[in-house]
């Protein structure tokens, strides 16, 4: 045995130990699970899984198949190359190179078709080597790319290697090729392989891309145009496509297209699927999926079958407001940053899919936009299912580079418009890098570009500064062409609510962002004074409130849902703080008229936006004549120990177009004096919701909750565990300090600062718990507050 292959084995030997790899490692392929060979030597393990890596600072010499790996780590992707806490990122902390290193057998059926690496996305720039060679290398960080490995794979011993890419300075977007630094743009992007990684077997013939489009959604008889991509090694002959259209199970329709011969290489055919007038409509309400399966058959036998869903609506601009399925809706909406405490963009499903459930369900918002890049596939399933409609754009921000970035650019909206043309949820393609003005030629190309690919949706991008700016192009109707425009027109004088500047009334206009930090005070944090805090709210309220009024707005989607890393205008300590809800996705004071935009039929809603507290932070004489009180009701009633001081009803003078707008109370308090506060809520007359809010500092207590109690022990699935200072009903006591330590035991990891600093963050933060591949049993993580003791939060991890 040489040095090497002694170093190899002894890397393999460990890197399999560490990822827990035994009898029966195995790796989802495509369709198919590949199970052990019910050998028991673990050097006869097979591939282990694609989520389990060795990771360290890139060296020469590190991507050959015999490198001494032994100071490398094991992690865990999605992963992020640098420590992170909740604020303070440094970006040279993950501006440099890093390698992370995998070894693996190749089972015979892997061995008999075509194998690919697929990443879902790696930032910056990726270098993939196979066995100490190049196999393949990509740029850009937020759309997927992949690597055939057929035919190079050896039976043992494999070893992939990927170089990661995470300096600043890359000739991609979003980046400036230029001396300045990452705080050049406003959000961080740190380096990693933050999305999932999977070995696909195919067969030697396989489809390779299918595009669903759902056509006259509003006709008594609807159909779908599917066009589908064979990619084959060998010419075929007697081919057939079918596509079999399901909803709930049931099959609604049947379409076929026959081909005599197909040759080797790529192959793009269409086929018809009709008979379909029972589908149900996708809807916000109601949104309603179908599933698409193809069946690719040659020489009367079936070589591959793969399955995408899609759903039936139709969505149009007009310059009379926006339509879904033929009738009028408000977007009413935020844009939404991917980026987390701790890690990054590196969280699994779960977590992505739990951004869209709290825009959709606590923020009650019916359209996202995805700014400023393509994000998760599961951020955009969830949306799909929720009935949350998308703007999804191409990354960039404020920067157009040279030839060889816009060729990238280019490039981005072929793969984002590919990759999540099937979702029904996105509404509309931002083809333009956000609030970039001219650029002819380069948007000629890529509107044009994304029409050719989809064609059912307009295409836009959002602009400041200059309403006149050219329209973007649409290949359906031009009347549904999108103007989007970030209106951060400023306050006539301070105090005032914000304003809009009126639509252009000869197109579809869509505000794309509004208020931020740009509007109103320069941050929204917890600990800043509660008066800002308040006026997040009603700004916020203001703009939705103007657009509601004009159907020429088709809506307006607000800056934004969560605080972010930044190193741009108005961060404090790398983090931004426009968001309604801050960086662990805690609400803040400001949504909480996003939080009463509701139908109360579905729940009752009273949410004030003032903290009920008289200490040092706080106003002695209570939130004073104009507190502001969110809620769904008609009428509410106000009791200071139990003594009624008020009643009042919405501000419909002020706020004529929301449905639900602010109440406004007198709630100053005698100084020296702290009444318990009681709201009560009426609906039509009747007492419907009541709450309570104590100034006892004494009575209050630390609350720990969690997002989910169920986990799979995969070794990614992963949580939140939500921790505050409430008052003795339940309400958020603002300023709370104190240090929180966690205990975790258990099958689980913890994901966070420990201890964690409450002052910091105001008196509420977050954890997340991930599990451990293929350990089940209970994860329970107590947290102690180093005055109001300790609270426990209790998983359970299953296979």
């Amino acid at each position: 045995m040489t040095e090497g292959e002694r170093r190899a084995g002894h890397s393999r030997r460990r890197f399999l130990a560490a990822v827990g790899v035994g009898l029966v490692g195995s790796v989802s392929i495509g369709a198919t699970i590949l199970g052990s060979d019910n050998d028991s030597d673990i050097e006869r393990s097979t591939v282990p899984p694609t989520d389990q890596w060795l990771f360290g600072p890139f060296v020469a010499g590190s991507t050959a198949a015999d490198f001494d790996d032994r100071g490398m780590v094991p992690v865990t992707v999605p992963h992020c190359v640098a420590p992170l806490s909740w604020q303070g990122w440094q970006p040279d902390s993950w501006e440099a190179l890093w390698v992370y290193r995998q070894y693996f057998d190749a089972p015979t059926s892997l061995l008999k078709g075509r194998t690919f690496a697929n990443f879902a996305g790696v930032l910056s720039t990726a270098s993939v080597y196979l066995n100490g060679k190049l196999v393949g290398r990509h740029a850009g960080g937020y759309l997927p790319f992949s690597v055939e490995l057929t035919g190079q794979l050896d039976p043992r011993s494999n070893v992939l290697a990927v170089v990661v890419d995470g300096r600043w300075r890359q000739d991609v977007p979003p980046n400036l090729l230029t001396p300045s630094k990452p705080s050049a743009i406003d959000f961080y992007q740190p380096a990693g392989i933050y999305r999932s990684v999977t070995v696909a077997q195919l067969p030697q013939a396989y489809l390779s891309d299918v595009f669903a489009r759902p056509m006259d959604v509003l006709t008594q008889e609807p159909w779908l145009t599917v066009q589908a991509t064979i990619d084959t090694n060998s010419k075929l002959s007697d081919v057939t496509v079918v596509a079999t259209v399901t909803q709930h199970d049931s099959v609604l329709g049947v379409g076929s297209v026959a081909l005599p011969e197909v040759p080797a290489g790529m192959t793009t055919t269409e086929l018809i699927v009709t008979g379909l007038s029972d589908v149900v409509l996708w809807d916000i309400e109601n949104p309603e999926l179908c599933q698409v399966e193809l069946t690719l058959s040659a020489g009367g036998r079936q070589a591959h079958q793969t399955t995408v869903r899609t759903g039936f609506r139709d969505a149009s601009f007009t310059q009379d407001g926006f339509f879904l399925n033929g009738r009028r809706v408000k977007l009413f909406g935020l844009n939404r940053h991917q980026w987390y405490p701790y890690v990054g963009g590196a969280m699994p499903d779960r977590v992505q899919q739990m951004d869209a459930k709290i825009i959709k369900n606590q923020l009650n918002c019916n359209m996202v936009r995805c700014s400023h890049y393509p994000q998760s596939t599961a951020f955009l399933d969830a949306c799909d299912e929720l009935g949350l409609m998308v703007w999804e754009e191409i990354p960039g921000w404020d920067h157009v580079g040279d030839a060889n970035w816009q060729r990238a650019a280019v490039q981005n909206v072929h793969d984002m418009v590919v990759r999540d043309r099937n979702h029904p949820s996105v509404i509309v393609w931002g083809t333009r890098i956000n609030e970039t003005l001219g650029e002819d030629e380069l948007y000629d190309r890529t509107d044009e570009l994304a029409a050719a690919l989809d064609g059912s949706r307009p295409t836009t991008g959002a602009v400041k500064g200059t309403p006149g700016y050219r329209m973007p192009l649409y290949a359906g109707d031009p009347d549904d062409a999108v103007f989007a425009f970030n209106d951060y027109s400023r306050l006539p004088h301070p105090g005032a609510l914000a304003e809009l500047r009126p639509p252009r009334p000869e197109v579809a206009y869509l505000v794309s962002e509004a208020i931020g930090t740009l509007v109103g005070p320069p941050t929204f944090r917890r600990v800043d004074p509660v008066a800002a805090q308040q006026d997040q709210s009603m700004l916020h309220a203001a703009v939705h409130d103007r657009a509601a009024g004009d159907d020429h707005y088709c809506g307006l989607l607000a800056w934004c849902a969560f605080d972010y890393p930044s190193g741009w205008y108005h961060s404090v300590h790398g983090v931004k703080y426009p968001g309604v809800a801050d960086f662990f996705r805690i609400p803040k004071l400001g949504a909480a008229f996003y939080r009463a935009q509701r139908d109360p039929t579905e729940q009752v809603v009273i949410e004030p936006a003032f903290y009920w507290d008289f200490g040092p932070h706080s106003r002695a004489t209570g939130p004073g004549t104009q507190a502001v009180i969110w809620s769904n009701c008609d009428q509410l009633e106000l009791f200071l120990d139990g003594r009624k001081v008020d009643t009042v009803r919405p501000d419909a003078a002020s706020f004529p177009n929301l449905d639900h707008p602010p109440f406004l109370a007198d709630l100053t308090v005698r100084s020296g004096r702290r009444p318990e506060l009681r709201i009560d809520g009426y609906l039509g007359g009747k007492l419907v919701k009541q709450r309570h809010f104590s100034p006892d500092t004494r009575l209050d207590h630390f609350a720990c909750d969690v997002d989910d109690h169920s986990l799979t022990a995969d070794g990614q699935d992963t949580t939140r565990v939500v921790f505050q200072v409430l008052d003795r009903y339940g309400a958020p006591r603002p300023f709370a300090a104190g240090t929180v330590a966690f205990r975790l035991t258990g099958p689980g990891t913890l994901i966070g600062d420990n201890p964690f600093d409450l002052a910091a963050t105001g008196g509420a933060g977050a954890v997340w718990l991930r599990t451990v591949r293929g350990a089940t049993g209970r994860i329970t993580l107590t947290a102690t507050h180093s005055v109001l003791g300790s609270v426990s939060a209790v998983i359970s991890t299953v296979r």
